[in-house]
């Protein structure tokens, strides 16, 4: 189970840094760039643990998946559009659900 976690980590970091980035472009977010850089660097983080450090891994993985969830589930349902905060909302949900199921079969 922890090769689709693993999987799904490092997607998910490579586009949340990718977010980051986008959200400076555009808008000139510096707060944008470094909390999509550092989130995205502690999913990949997270990734890289597993499965030789399953709990570690895990528990990074599955709370920063939370922090985003509860940053941009607020934002979806406040602006309705999907770009960022519904796409963010979903991955993060997303990743705590990874999070979970490989924690329930370790």
């Amino acid at each position: 189970m922890f090769s689709p976690t693993k999987i799904y980590f490092i997607v998910f970091g490579l586009l949340t840094i990718a977010g980051g980035i986008m959200g400076y472009v555009k808008a000139g977010s510096t707060i944008s760039l470094l909390a999509g850089v550092i989130c995205g660097i502690l999913l990949l983080v997270a990734a890289f643990l597993l499965p030789a450090n399953v709990v570690a891994g895990l528990v990074i993985g599955g709370v920063v998946s939370l922090l985003l969830a509860a940053q941009f589930l607020p934002a979806f349902f406040r602006t309705g559009k999907m770009m960022p905060a519904g796409m963010m909302s979903l991955l993060s949900i997303l990743g705590v659900v990874f999070a979970i199921a490989a924690w329930i079969r370790k």
